[in-house]
């Protein structure tokens, strides 16, 4: 799988489908890279569609420059990846953190986005109960200095930890591909990074302003298609009926597809259903066909 030189580093990335096609690029989330969508990709190539899957800075096969792993230093780092290809306007499709990213973009640089596609990812900040109890004191503890760096960079529990938020089993052989790029604690330091920038009662202050402003762009862009992949709520899943609800009331030329039981991870859980989802969507819309 190729790698490419951007902003002193290097992002690592898998490529199918038609080099001349379209570009359909899928943005994995927290603490997974583009292996997250390996059996998705197959299902959504076409003539006419050119699938690219990044990892995120920090994470994967990518680089681990010396970054606070910020949101926007991801987001530059997005940018520069796309710069570096020379990519054009895309479809956008995301998951967890990579779906924000995928909204971000989308709200600072409209004309490059023909599509969006999201699943299991952060539409909209947070507020009192709009978090349940259980991620609520979880984040909490992982915001608390020196208890989340415990946690995520010595015990290593958020990649330990992936099982537990699927509905079906995750293989041997794909929890240490997601392990192997953090062998160490200061490796994972992207992973505790991404941890604190849930947007918890207005708090961070800087990320919950970048999705105010992809919320209103959301609001008011029914010219761009869009596809919420709501499942039925597994393990650690974040998409409810309440937030289907509040998606399909704020969130312009948004279609929802609903698929079986799954848990946070929705494209190792049903990695078939979410491919013929965007298949069939992007087909509706005339987007790589």
């Amino acid at each position: 799988m190729p790698t490419v030189p951007v902003l002193g580093s290097t992002v690592h990335y898998r490529e199918s489908g038609d080099p001349d096609g379209l570009p359909f690029v899928f943005l994995h989330g927290n603490p997974t890279s583009s292996h997250l969508w390996r059996d998705v990709l197959p299902g959504v190539a076409a003539p006419g569609r050119r699938l690219l899957a990044p990892d995120l800075i920090g994470m994967g096969g990518s680089g681990k420059p010396p970054l606070a792993y910020s949101f926007e230093d991801h987001a530059r780092h997005l940018d520069a990846w796309f710069d570096a290809l020379g990519l054009g306007a895309a479809v956008l499709i995301g998951h967890d953190w990579g779906g924000a990213l995928a909204f971000d973009r989308a709200a600072r640089l409209p004309g490059t986005v023909r599509g969006l596609a999201f699943t299991e990812t952060i539409v909209k900040p947070l507020y009192g109960d709009e978090f349940p109890p259980a991620g609520r004191e979880l984040f909490t503890l992982l915001r608390t200095p020196g208890v989340g760096e415990r946690m995520v960079l010595e015990q290593n529990a958020f990649i330990e930890g992936l099982p537990a938020t699927l509905a079906t089993p995750l293989d041997p052989a794909d929890l240490d591909a997601y392990r192997r790029p953090f062998p160490t604690p200061e490796s994972r330091r992207p992973v505790l990074a991404w941890t604190r920038m849930m947007p918890l009662d207005g708090e961070p202050a800087d990320v919950v302003a970048r999705i105010e402003r992809y919320d209103a762009w959301l609001a008011a862009s029914p010219d761009v298609p869009k596809l919420l992949a709501a499942f039925e709520p597994g393990p650690g899943a974040m998409t409810d009926a309440a937030t289907v609800a509040w998606c399909e009331a704020n969130i312009a030329g948004l279609e929802v597809f609903r698929g079986g039981l799954a848990g946070h991870h929705t494209p190792e859980d049903r990695p078939q259903e979410l491919a013929s989802a965007i298949s069939a969507w992007a087909a509706r819309h005339g987007l790589g066909t």
